[in-house]
C-alpha cells in the first residue's frame, strides 16, 4: 500500500475512500460487531474499549495484529474523548458487512460530535506528552482516514489480517 508523506497539517481528507462507499451501497451479513456509546470525559472507558475489541477479535489474525487494533482504537478513542469534550460512538467491525467487506479485515470508526477536525503533526517535540495518536494511526494502519457527519466527524482505520484464527 503506498502511504501517503505526512505534512504538518494535512490530513489524508477530501478524497473518498472508494471502498467506503461501496461498501455502504452494499448490505450483506457482518461478521462479529463492537459498537458503544461513550460520554464525555469518560476515560476509562478507553480501557473498557480495548477489552471488547480484544474479545471481539480473540479468534482473529496474525501476531501482533489484536495488539496493533488496541494501540490504534484507544490513541482514536482518547483524542474524541479529550479533544473535543462530547463524548464518541465506537464501532468495530470483522469480516463480511457494509463497513467490512473481506474476511479477515477490521474496520474501527470512532465518530464524535465535533466537526473540527483534527491536526496531524509531522513530528512533536521531543519532549511533548501528546500528539503522537494520529501519527501512529497513519503510519501503522493498513487504511485510515476522516469523515464528516451530520454533527461532527468520524475516524476511522482499517487493518487487514493474514487470516482468521481457529
Amino acid at each position: 500500500m503506498k502511504r501517503q508523506r505526512v505534512r504538518p497539517g494535512r490530513l489524508p481528507v477530501g478524497r473518498p475512500d472508494p471502498r467506503a462507499k461501496a461498501a455502504e451501497a452494499v448490505q450483506v451479513e457482518r461478521g462479529p460487531v463492537l459498537s458503544k456509546r461513550l460520554a464525555r470525559d469518560e476515560l476509562a472507558a478507553v480501557a473498557e474499549v480495548r477489552a471488547e475489541l480484544r474479545e471481539m477479535l480473540r479468534r482473529w489474525g496474525g501476531p501482533g495484529r489484536a495488539d496493533l487494533a488496541e494501540l490504534l482504537i484507544s490513541e482514536l478513542v482518547t483524542n474524541a474523548l479529550v479533544h473535543t469534550g462530547r463524548g464518541a460512538q465506537v464501532t468495530a467491525a470483522l469480516g463480511d458487512g457494509p463497513a467490512a467487506r473481506v474476511a479477515g479485515r477490521l474496520r474501527v470508526e470512532v465518530r464524535d460530535f465535533d466537526a473540527r477536525h483534527p491536526t496531524l503533526r509531522a513530528r512533536p517535540p521531543e519532549d511533548a506528552t501528546s500528539g503522537r495518536g494520529l501519527l501512529l494511526v497513519h503510519s501503522l494502519a493498513d487504511a485510515w482516514g476522516v469523515r464528516t457527519h451530520g454533527v461532527g466527524k468520524a475516524l476511522w482505520f482499517e487493518l487487514e489480517a493474514d487470516g482468521l484464527v481457529e
